[in-house]
């Protein structure tokens, strides 16, 4: 009260001290003053509250314009840290996010004075008094000697030494931990609740915030793979080519799904292998690499169980076989997705990231719809080849019949020297050798037929119906095998099958033992198949034009002027008989 009051009091009590009932007044008065007096104390007080609030409120809403308008998340979490520092008064601050794949908290913002370490340090849950605050979802607020805290570790890189002071608040959002934010103080500094309750509601907001960017990005990849698996669709049922179909279906892949490598891996029943089909990538190392056997390798083992099997970095797995390959060509996680059609897998669909990367059930179902649509691609070209094949079947058994009966005439015109028995069993065997490229077609994947498999069964057929029972001959093919189309492949069937069959009459007719082996080699220019048998040689003036065997007229006729090659029989370690075809025949 003012001095002239209490000096107007003090004589009131002088003059009246003797009168009851004043003073009873003046006791009421100095309650009443006393009461006025903590009120104006609570009204500052409210002030002071309102004043905190409205800091409180105005760093909130602008924590909230910058995550609604910020590009990034990078963005977005520069502009918190620097209203956290300032609203709390603090000298520093840092954001660290929670890597799920690493299993790590990642240093994502910071003021200048740590800004070049951003991505570079790197905590385990638990680690340092961050860690340990993102492991137990608690705030933590140290006043002073921040560094002796049994929690604290040591970052010389942002120079923790010079902070006495710390409060660090975890990023909680729909009881889900995004990471941590930190503020530091130079000298020390006890915490107040509002400032404590100020980082935690900025922190609430920032973890709101990464966890709507987090389902807009998955949304988003979501819409972009659904967008794949419906141009991917529409691929297939455009293109009957198998080979253009995957090439297209793994670049789709790759692009869209942002993977590293996209390959996909056909089985081969026979040799029970994968065979690598289409890949967008670059790396020899990688293109080149060994055939996985089914059950072996991962994609191997997916194959085999029929299910998807995911690996976080094939450089350390055990199982994968090629990790020096895997370093070379800068891939890392792997989804590997068998191709199944009715329950029977043709292949897998093997999608490499470059970084370790978390595959989320939504990316592998999507993974396994596209390798789906990958196993029904393969399966439309495989049957449309086989519908063109079927139609034009009986214009090629047409061609294929005129041949025989053109092989029957010439066999009819040097029957003279030969028994009946003889000319019989020769065009027996002719025909089978046409029928064996026609059973190859009927089986194989594409409209080509295998070489060596053509070959291989001319000499079981030959060794059945030609060679005598008390001779003992070893046949064997080798090389490299070629793929040739249908016609080629009857022509050079026919040329195979006489010149075995004159390898076994000829070269055999005084031996019971003895080798034929029919030998594939192949160059940019030309291929050539060689027949080699150790049986008696041929005569030194021997001219393979001029002789009058049936068989060597139908292979001279049919290599040149069929197959547009050369044909020569010459001693060579046993009688070799060799046909050369160019590449451009």
């Amino acid at each position: 009260m003012p001095d002239s009051g209490n000096q107007s009091r003090l004589e009131i009590i002088r003059r009246h001290s003797d009168n009851p009932d004043i003073a009873v007044l003046l006791q009421e008065l100095d309650t009443v003053n006393r009461t006025l007096h903590e009120t104006q104390l609570h009204v500052e007080s409210l002030k002071s509250e309102i004043e905190e609030k409205s800091g409180e409120i105005d760093a909130l809403k602008r924590v909230g314009e910058a995550t609604g308008s910020a590009l990034d998340l990078e963005e977005m979490l520069k502009i918190a840290a620097g209203v956290a520092t300032e609203m709390t008064g603090t000298d520093s601050c840092q954001v660290y996010i929670f890597d799920k794949t690493r299993q790590a908290l990642v240093l994502r913002a910071a003021d200048e004075s740590a800004e070049n370490m951003i991505g570079k340090i790197k905590l385990k849950l638990g680690e340092g008094i961050t860690g340990w605050v993102a492991r137990e979802r608690k705030p933590v607020a140290v006043g002073k000697s921040a560094s002796q805290d049994h929690r604290f570790r040591y970052f010389p890189e942002i120079k923790e030494e010079d902070y006495e002071s710390i409060l660090s608040v975890p990023l909680v959002a729909k009881n889900e931990m995004f990471g941590v934010i930190n503020v530091r103080t130079r000298l020390p500094h006890d915490y107040t609740r509002a400032q404590v309750r100020l980082l935690s509601g900025i922190a609430s907001q920032v973890a709101g915030a990464i966890e709507k960017t987090r389902k807009a990005r998955a949304a988003l990849k979501t819409s972009v793979q659904i967008s794949t698996l419906s141009e991917v669709s529409q691929a297939i049922a455009s293109n009957v080519y198998i080979d253009e179909v995957l090439h297209l279906f793994v670049e789709l892949t790759a692009k869209t799904m942002n993977y590293k490598i996209v390959t996909v891996l056909l089985v081969d029943k026979e040799r029970g292998e994968l065979i690598m089909k289409a890949t967008q990538a670059k790396d020899v190392a990688y293109t080149k690499k060994p055939r996985p056997k089914i059950g072996e390798s991962i994609a191997g083992q997916a194959v085999q169980e029929k299910h998807t099997i995911v690996v976080a970095d094939v450089r350390k797995h055990p199982g994968y076989l090629f990790p020096d390959v895997a370093a070379k060509a800068g891939i890392c996680s792997l989804a590997s997705v068998p191709m199944l059609i009715q329950g029977n897998v043709i292949g897998v669909l093997n999608c490499y990231t470059e970084k370790l990367h978390t595959f989320t059930p939504e990316e592998l179902a999507i993974l396994s719809a596209l390798a789906t649509q990958a196993a029904f691609a393969v399966e439309h070209a495989k049957l449309t080849v086989k519908s063109a094949v079927i139609q034009e079947m009986h214009h090629r058994v047409k061609n294929n019949l005129q041949q025989i009966v053109s092989l029957v005439r010439l066999q009819t015109r040097f029957s003279s020297k030969d028994t009946a028995h003889q000319a019989l069993g020769d065009t027996l065997n002719r025909i089978l050798a046409i029928a064996a490229v026609h059973e190859l077609l009927s089986r194989d994947d594409l409209d080509t037929v295998s070489v060596k498999k053509m070959a291989e069964q001319i000499l079981i057929g030959t060794k059945q119906s030609v060679v005598a029972p008390d001779k003992h001959l070893y046949t064997v093919v080798e090389g490299t095998d070629i793929q040739l189309p249908l016609d080629q492949a009857t022509s050079l069937a026919l040329v195979i099958n006489e010149l075995v069959q004159n390898a076994v009459e000829h070269g055999f007719a005084n031996q019971n033992e003895g080798r034929i082996v029919v030998t594939m080699e192949q160059s940019e220019e030309e291929f050539c198949v060689t027949v080699k048998n150790d049986g008696q040689p041929l005569p030194d003036d021997f001219d393979a034009s001029l002789t009058p065997s049936l068989g060597l007229r139908i292979v001279t006729d049919l290599v040149r002027g069929g197959l547009g090659g050369t044909f020569t029989m010459r001693n060579q370690d046993g009688i070799a008989a060799i046909v050369c075809i160019p590449r451009s025949a």
